[in-house]
């Protein structure tokens, strides 16, 4: 059970991982903008992300894709994003690998 638990997390975030906002070059995980994923014993999924400005045009198209990218994996029964912007998203919540596509290293 526990094995198949990890394969499910590990399963969302290699989705979350092709979310991208569209005016940025860097999948919205490894831009740090998913603060928190959480899945239950009956694999409903909650997720907390944020954005890069708290005004982005394009908050309606990712959180929708975010969802549809979640909800599109095995074994996940429903998805919840929120939208938070508590801590306030700066470039420091970014992976290395972010930082060096965008030329900040």
């Amino acid at each position: 059970m526990e094995n198949e638990f990890l394969q499910t997390e590990e399963a969302i975030v290699a989705a979350l991982k092709t979310v991208f906002d569209p005016e940025i070059p860097v999948n919205i995980y490894d831009l740090g903008l998913i603060y928190k994923v959480n899945v239950d014993d009956e694999n409903n999924v909650q997720i907390d992300m944020t954005l890069t400005a708290p005004n982005c045009p394009a908050v309606d198209f990712i959180m929708e894709d975010v969802r549809m990218k979640v909800e599109a994996v095995d074994n996940v029964k429903s998805v919840q994003v929120n939208l938070v912007f508590e801590p306030e998203w700066d470039k420091d919540m970014m992976t290395e690998e972010a930082k060096l596509e965008l030329g900040l290293l």
